[in-house]
């Protein structure tokens, strides 16, 4: 799974609705509402690289509202607690 963090400039009067509009494109898992230099943040996750292209140049950056996007791929997860979700689904706990 390839991931990419893309800080969004938006249309202040419209925030909402387009942090709407993009956590609805197909290969967005997340739409954060942020403060400070961006507005929003956007977790996009896909499995090939030209699929980053199709999700941020072709769909993130056509979304009315969206007027400019910095985009950061991720090479490595440290989380360990989106790792111990990972492999705890569907398994029960020993106790």
């Amino acid at each position: 799974m390839i991931t990419a963090i893309v800080l969004i400039d938006c249309a202040t009067d419209s925030i909402p609705e387009v942090a709407e509009a993009l956590a609805a494109l197909p290969g967005v898992s997340e739409v954060y509402s942020v403060a400070g230099q961006v507005d929003l943040v956007a977790i996009v996750r896909v499995r090939e690289f030209e699929q980053i292209a199709e999700v941020i140049a072709g769909r993130i950056s056509k979304v009315s509202g969206v007027l400019n996007t910095d985009s950061h791929i991720a090479f490595r997860a440290y989380s360990q607690h989106d790792l111990e979700q990972t492999f705890a689904i569907g398994l029960a706990t020993a106790d």
